[in-house]
């Protein structure tokens, strides 16, 4: 699984790369495709349940699931991408969100300033809930750490994170708001994705017509991102993160596990 989730980050790097301004999202999908050729990997998300893409883009207030097209972004508009990838039969899956670049005088500063604090505490919340994902500690541990470093913001009701492996979606589900102390125990070899959703307005969601698109009722933004985690009995390593989740991790006192021997 370490060897998928570089993989995958090599793949999101080279769509972010690609993320600016006039480009539509259909093309980041075919960056994404190119990358996993060049990478021999297979994609989890191209034809599962019928998705048509290789990644999702989701755009302002859709807040995950967004299917790439001819959408064009423009400067300051919010993008989350996420994407999974499989290598020798093993999955790995994560998300980021960013502010398009582009001309400044084409951006709005103020929404700027508040889509990037919004995916500061959606990164915020993440990394919490890594640190919590300790052996021996519960999913309500986890999933109470990521909606407390929520802060103000509100993470989306059903919808969170998810066992991963074999497969791309497993047991257990891993709920981005929960009561520390529930649950089941985690134990070394869990693998999970932990994927905080979180909205600048109230939080409820629906779903467009194309059964995929999950955007915020209010019209306000959201922000989506995710790693790929093992739990270990000497602690917790982000399998997606090419620095085993240090950067994020480190300003909370962990120190991920070093599986790159």
């Amino acid at each position: 699984m370490r060897a998928s989730g570089l993989t995958l980050a090599g793949i999101l790097d080279s769509v972010r790369g690609s993320a600016a301004a006039g480009i539509t999202t259909g093309r980041l999908d075919e960056v994404a495709r190119q990358a996993l050729i060049d990478a021999g990997a297979t994609s989890s998300f191209l034809g599962y349940q019928g998705f048509p893409a290789a990644i999702c883009t989701s755009v302002n207030d859709e807040v995950i699931h967004g299917i790439p097209g001819d959408r064009v972004l423009q400067a300051g508009d919010l993008l989350s991408v996420d994407a999974g990838c499989i290598v020798d039969g093993w999955h790995a899956d994560a998300a980021w969100s960013i502010v398009v670049p582009g001309d400044p005088a084409q951006m709005d500063d103020d929404q700027n300033t508040a889509d990037q604090q919004l995916i500061d505490a959606a990164w915020a919340a993440l990394w919490a809930g890594v640190a919590a994902a300790k052996a021996g500690a519960r999913l309500g541990d986890v999933s109470a750490a990521i909606e407390a470093a929520a802060g103000d913001y509100a993470p989306i009701k059903d919808f969170g994170g998810h066992g991963i492996g074999t497969a791309m979606h497993m047991d257990p589900y891993v709920a981005n708001r929960g009561k520390p102390g529930r649950g089941q125990r985690l134990v070394p070899g869990t693998a999970l994705a932990i994927e905080p959703m979180l909205a600048a307005g109230r939080g409820a969601v629906s779903e467009r017509s194309d059964g995929w698109t999950v955007v915020t009722r209010d019209g306000r933004r959201g922000a989506h991102v995710e790693h790929t985690i093992a739990v270990l009995s000497d602690g917790v390593t982000v399998l997606t993160a090419r620095d085993r989740g240090a950067s994020g991790l480190s300003e909370l006192g962990v120190e991920p596990v070093n599986l790159d021997l």
